[in-house]
């Protein structure tokens, strides 16, 4: 797992963690299921995964960390059921994420909430895409990216004018959705869960959560190779909240950055979250920002290149005071 520091309080010679301004590798301790090795010194060799850069994401430099913000046209969202699910109000809903910092919008017409049910494809498709179309229409010129798991639904949102595919089951609900995006050449997301939106929260269990989410989604990635995937459009998600407890959740957190092993840009996806309010003691969702901000820096922190979020202005401001303060200053600059 790489160390890393703020640039600001880094070593001079500590070179920059995949590109990122804010942040820089100090060392590398190589963690199992049998137990942690003591830190070591960087190898540039060996650890060439730490130090290259991930591909630019639908035009975008990863040069520090991504909003991609929430446009849930659903009526039975955990966070917002309701609220953007006709085509003009999730419209103006993304329009105002643009304008307020989104780098990326999701846009997804069906929810994976605990207990959803699932939606058919027309139904998704007549959500989803017209949004797209009429977006790009407008001159949105943001990536978007189309939260599915199906592959007809990432196709029409493809050809509305979607430039990524956020697919929630990794590959594994749509046996066509591998060869959709290979042949599309676009970048997709593949994210953990344990069971379905039906089944996930009923006692997950695992034999150890940071190594289990990790090889699982090293085993989506061969999945996704296989299907003529190229790795650099390839994003990792450890699924925070599907099939997890808390204490799942934060071990995740914790080690979020295991991950990067993999060379694949992360995405973390926690805003709003039920673990938020247990820790944070706020039951209704809208009420979690706080502690959605909290965990957004703490992923950014761990080198997460794409934060999810639901409150776009607020984690902007906060990512604009994190990069400012843990950049390294320019000599003669105070």
């Amino acid at each position: 797992m790489p160390l890393l520091r703020p640039a600001a309080l880094a070593p001079d010679d500590s070179p920059a963690f995949r590109g990122q301004t804010a942040l820089r590798l100090t060392g590398v301790q190589d963690l199992t299921r049998a137990g942690n090795l003591p830190a070591r010194n960087i190898d540039p060799g060996r650890d060439r995964v730490f130090l290259d850069p991930p591909a630019p994401l639908a035009g975008l430099c990863l040069s520090r960390p991504r909003i991609m913000g929430i446009v849930n046209v659903t009526p039975d969202s955990f966070s917002d059921g309701g609220r953007f699910d006709s085509h003009d109000s999730a419209i103006a809903h993304a329009k105002r994420l643009v304008s307020e910092g989104a780098d990326i919008l999701d846009i997804g017409g069906e929810s994976t909430r605990p207990g959803a049910a699932e939606v058919l494809h027309a139904d998704e498709i007549a959500r989803t895409a017209p949004v797209i179309a009429a977006l790009r229409d407008a001159g949105v010129t943001a990536p978007i990216s189309i939260d599915t798991r199906k592959a007809d639904v990432a196709r029409a949102a493809l050809a509305a004018g979607a430039d990524i595919v956020n697919d929630v089951s990794a590959l594994t609900w749509d046996r066509d959705m591998g060869a959709l995006v290979a042949e599309a050449g676009v970048p997709v997301c593949l994210m953990h869960a344990q069971g379905t939106p039906q089944t996930m929260q009923k006692d997950p269990k695992y034999n150890d959560v940071r190594f289990d989410v990790q090889d699982w989604l090293m085993d989506a990635l061969a999945r996704a190779e296989a299907a003529g995937i190229d790795r650099k459009h390839v994003i990792l998600d450890p699924g925070i909240g599907f099939g997890k407890t808390v204490a799942h959740n934060i071990a995740l957190l914790t080690h979020l950055a295991l991950l990067h092993a993999s060379g694949c840009a992360i995405l973390l996806g926690a805003s709003r979250k039920r673990f938020i309010g247990v820790l944070g003691g706020a039951e209704r969702a809208s009420d979690r920002m706080g502690g959605s901000l909290a965990v957004a820096l703490h992923a950014a922190a761990q080198g997460a290149q794409i934060l999810r979020v639901h409150d776009v202005a607020e984690t902007r401001q906060a990512l604009s005071l994190w990069q400012a303060l843990n950049e390294k200053e320019e000599a003669g600059e105070i």
